[in-house]
């Protein structure tokens, strides 16, 4: 790929080792719900895919739900909650648009979950939230997409447990960016994208705890242990479970770029940008800006014709670019239109934080300039 590309968070390059592993497993035939000898080697690919993606997060295969990304994962483990008798959904004030609107379409009461100026969730709200009223779904992502901010799960894991909840973590951001032990965080389910580890796009998974039983949302056949009908995606899996391997692996180059991201964002300080989230800890390889009166789509477009691929706000609003829900959840809502997001990936060189340093830098001058000229 030519230029620089820091726009992980929306998706991630494919890992060599995750084409390798697709390729490997388009070359040979064989449904994993048959029992011929080619079906049980394509089974034996999913299930060694499944230990694989376990040990991502550190739970036992068996909790692995394979999906088709982080999107119904939010999805089955929110009608889940529903079909188990939760009565309302809380949810934090930064979640994805995929958690937001599930809960909404759920049909339940929604209560949203406010967080601070840093965008980290108010626990005090919560623990007098659950203190009154039915047994909650509550949904807290792990880490923010847009800011990369990450969130005190375990402590609300403790609160939701102690008043009989249940506790769904959108661990898509976080996962191969900070290390992740499933029984540690409290969670009661967790959902996890291919993609965003250097996996293949249109796969993910739900992982469940002994504490939630999965209600499947496709039916017809017992695959996915009866969790989910309809053959599974072979190759894609595959693919994730070399992608969780690398991830693993490659961890501590992904946390080494949080000094590249913390010298972009003095740069970019230095020019009178505001980065989101400071305070907070933050994925090391996110960096969320706001530069007051250069809106975020001119931000973007400007510099990809420098050759910087970066984004504002989700990439999950059809290519749309909008103020950010999320930054006016933080009470930041005069600069929610003008934030812009860099997110590292396993690729991303030092060299690539300073080209998109500079390429900002230039803009940012040219949009000082235009200011002071109509000042």
């Amino acid at each position: 790929m030519s230029g620089v590309y820091l726009d992980n968070n929306a998706t991630t390059p494919l890992r060599p080792e995750a084409i390798a592993a697709v390729n490997a497993a388009m070359a040979e035939p064989g449904n994993p719900s048959s029992v011929h000898a080619a079906g049980r080697k394509a089974l034996a690919r999913m299930e060694t895919a499944r230990a694989q993606v376990a040990a991502l997060v550190g739970c036992i295969p068996g909790s692995v739900t394979f999906l088709s990304g982080g999107a119904e994962a939010n999805a089955l483990a929110i009608d889940s909650a529903i079909a188990a008798g939760f009565g309302r959904i809380v949810i934090g004030a930064t979640e994805h648009p995929t958690v937001v609107e599930s809960a909404k379409a759920s049909g339940l009461p929604v209560r949203v979950w406010p967080v601070d100026g840093q965008g980290v969730a108010d626990l005090a709200w919560l623990a007098e939230t659950l203190a009154d009223g039915p047994r909650t779904l509550v949904c807290l992502m792990l880490a923010n997409n847009e800011t990369g901010v990450i969130q005190p799960v375990a402590e609300a894991a403790a609160l939701v447990r102690a008043a009989d909840g249940w506790l769904h973590v959108d661990a898509v951001q976080a996962a191969g960016k900070v290390a992740i032990d499933f029984n540690a965080l409290g969670a009661d389910t967790l959902a996890l994208s291919a993609h965003k580890i250097g996996g293949p796009q249109g796969v993910g998974a739900l992982v469940a705890g002994p504490r939630s039983t999965l209600s499947r949302r496709l039916h017809g056949g017992g695959q996915e242990r009866g969790r989910r009908a309809g053959t599974e995606n072979g190759p894609g899996i595959a693919g994730f479970g070399a992608a969780a391997v690398a991830a693993v692996r490659d961890l501590p180059l992904i946390t080494a770029q949080a000094a590249s991201r913390d010298a972009l964002a003095a740069r970019a300080e230095a020019a009178g940008a505001i980065v989101l989230g400071k305070s907070a800890p933050r994925l090391a390889q996110t960096l969320c800006l706001a530069l007051p009166g250069h809106p975020a789509e001119l931000q973007v477009m400007g510099l990809d014709l420098a050759g910087v691929m970066i984004s504002a706000g989700s990439a999950c609003s059809s290519g749309k670019v909008k103020a950010s829900p999320v930054v006016e959840a933080m009470g930041l809502g005069d600069v929610a239109g003008f934030t812009v997001r860099f997110s590292g990936g396993w690729a991303t060189t030092p060299e690539d934080w300073v080209r998109a340093g500079d390429a900002w830098l230039a803009l940012a001058e040219r949009h000082a300039a235009r200011q002071k000229e109509r000042a």
